[in-house]
């Protein structure tokens, strides 16, 4: 691995709705950040057939959960590949499981001098996460993949309804993003969560909490406030 000038990894936690990806969207437009999405790598791994995604794609069809291992392989192989220029990285869902962060930890005291690790919780009630994903739709291109609501009064619709502001392609719905599915992903994930939050507290990581039931910018100048980002 080539040498990296990253010294801060963000990790944001959070619920499937609660806004990571828009935050994390408006830190590389804004302030110059590079965003891992484990979602978004998933998918394009798969629709690249490369050996990474056809081992994914065969456990989703095969009605198993991806293992801890396999979406570890895949964040280090992002990291291997890394601009030698980034300095600071967004973990957008990524580690989601207590075995994730321990071997995410031993990767990057094996591989990186001297990085800053900041863990970020987003708060976002289930009724308020359901409404949001019933109405979430996002860009089909798998290098694309811009997030949009279709929330009245929202400032995340695009500008025409099923075309991406970015790149001119198809707005659609996920499969996951049906009111049964988001129910049973709320039920895992939170009890994910509460044994992710416990671990990084218990290794002595301060985690930045920020409710985010307003409007995105208002969370996000909150987020530069609290971090002590330049505002």
């Amino acid at each position: 691995m080539s040498a990296s000038l990253v010294r801060d990894i963000i990790v944001f936690i959070g619920p499937p709705g609660s806004g990571k990806g828009t935050l994390s969207g408006l830190c590389v437009r804004e302030l110059g950040w590079v965003q891992i999405s484990t979602g978004n790598l998933c998918r394009k791994h798969i629709a690249d057939n490369t050996k990474i995604g056809q081992e994914i794609d065969f456990a989703i069809k095969s009605g198993k959960l991806v293992s801890d291992n396999l979406i570890t392989d895949m964040i280090i192989d992002w990291f291997k590949y890394i601009d030698n220029q980034v300095r600071t990285v967004a973990l957008d869902g990524y580690p989601r499981t207590v075995a994730q962060a321990q071997a995410f930890n031993q990767f990057l005291m094996t591989h990186f001098d001297s990085v800053r690790l900041k863990i970020v919780r987003f708060y976002l009630s289930d009724h308020a996460i359901i409404t949001r994903l019933s109405n979430r739709y996002v860009c089909q291109n798998k290098n694309c993949q811009a997030v949009y609501s279709f929330i009245a009064g929202t400032t995340l619709q695009p500008k025409q309804v099923d075309r991406c502001d970015s790149c001119g392609g198809h707005v659609g719905r996920r499969k996951d993003d049906e009111s049964e599915a988001i129910v049973e992903r709320l039920k895992l994930y939170g009890r994910h969560e509460k044994e992710l939050l416990d671990f990084y507290r218990k290794a002595g990581q301060h985690v930045y909490e920020f409710h985010v039931d307003r409007p995105v910018q208002e969370v996000f100048e909150e987020f530069k406030r609290g971090l002590g980002l330049q505002v």
